[in-house]
């Protein structure tokens, strides 16, 4: 494995270069592997980039021996969001009810590692500069748009359903798909849930949040530009219990 005995440096985004480093992991992840694509995907540099790459912090996983970057995650944290008018899920979800609630906001996305690091200990690094930089801003509540692969919603029906009947927000954190692209996550019945098999077809990212305490927002968002199946994930700092800080933390 390449990172058994590993030796790793996280660190944020300092020069353009390093931006593109992390554009080029992204690439490698989101369209070749995943098949997605978006207005300013450059093919020929084999970058996935959008508009809002400027105002975000890019924190970047480096494999200390390889010199490459092997993780990657964008985080905004909500006064720069002013700057830019809105946050990236904005989009595809009202964040009314997080943005009235006076709390710090940090939105996350384009969390990806490359394939040859899945599974080790990179991601172990990757949330521990991200508590990191929670603790040293005093965020509250991070929030971020998360995928299934594929945007057949009766595949997702058992995962979709889950979610929605097991780890839906609080109303004072229940973010709400766009009432445009609203995408019903109710659609299998409590009693007929297969709770293992629907696990089964959960991102690693999300079963992630789920173990330190996070919900979804209500509704899902088709993305076909992305060939992904979207669910808005939200995490209360203030509602982790000790367990679930000790993960959060990297302990």
């Amino acid at each position: 494995m390449p990172d058994a005995g590993p030796s790793f440096t996280v660190k944020l985004a300092e020069t353009d270069a390093e931006i593109k480093a992390a554009q080029r992991l992204r690439y490698d992840v989101f369209v070749r592997e995943l098949g997605g694509g978006g207005e300013m995907v450059d093919h020929s540099e084999r970058l996935e980039k959008d508009r809002f790459d400027p105002y975000f912090d890019h924190m970047l996983v480096y494999d200390d021996v390889t010199g490459e970057v092997v993780g990657v995650y964008r985080l905004l944290p909500d006064d720069r969001a002013v700057d830019i008018g809105q946050f990236y899920s904005e989009d595809e979800y009202d964040l009314t009810v997080l943005k009235q609630g006076g709390r710090k906001l940090l939105e996350l996305g384009r969390s990806c590692l490359h394939k040859d690091y899945r599974g080790g200990t990179a991601m172990y690094h990757l949330w521990n500069g991200l508590a990191k930089y929670v603790a040293e801003r005093k965020i509250e509540v991070l929030f971020g748009v998360a995928s299934f692969h594929g945007t057949n919603v009766q595949e997702l029906a058992q995962p979709l359903s889950m979610l929605y009947h097991n780890h839906l927000a609080p109303p004072d954190l229940r973010v709400r798909a766009q009432a445009g692209v609203f995408q019903n996550m109710n659609i299998v019945g409590p009693e007929a849930l297969d709770r293992r098999a629907s696990m089964l077809q959960v991102p690693s990212l999300i079963k992630a949040y789920l173990r330190l305490g996070g919900f979804v927002g209500e509704g899902a968002f088709i993305d076909h530009a992305f060939n992904t199946t979207d669910v808005c994930l939200v995490l209360d700092t203030e509602r982790m219990n000790e367990r679930q800080r000790r993960i959060y933390g990297g302990a």
